[in-house]
């Protein structure tokens, strides 16, 4: 595991957080709960890649399909 991957997802949640803390405080409920929610979204495609790739370097090591 690579520690880009890590600085990728705590630089996504403190701009998440941050974006949230602002919207809520200029009363954009729905701006704010839909901006958790991409960030959410983009955090997982990130996750779900690096899996990807972990089940990609397995089947290489392994000799699998």
């Amino acid at each position: 595991m690579d520690i880009d991957l890590i600085f990728k997802i705590a630089g996504t949640g403190i701009i998440v957080a941050v974006l949230n803390l602002v919207l809520k405080r200029a009363e954009r409920e729905e701006q704010a709960m839909l901006t958790t929610l991409a960030g959410l979204i983009v955090v997982l495609v990130i996750i779900v890649q690096e899996i990807g790739s972990l089940f990609e370097t397995i089947k290489t090591v392994f000799g699998l399909w």
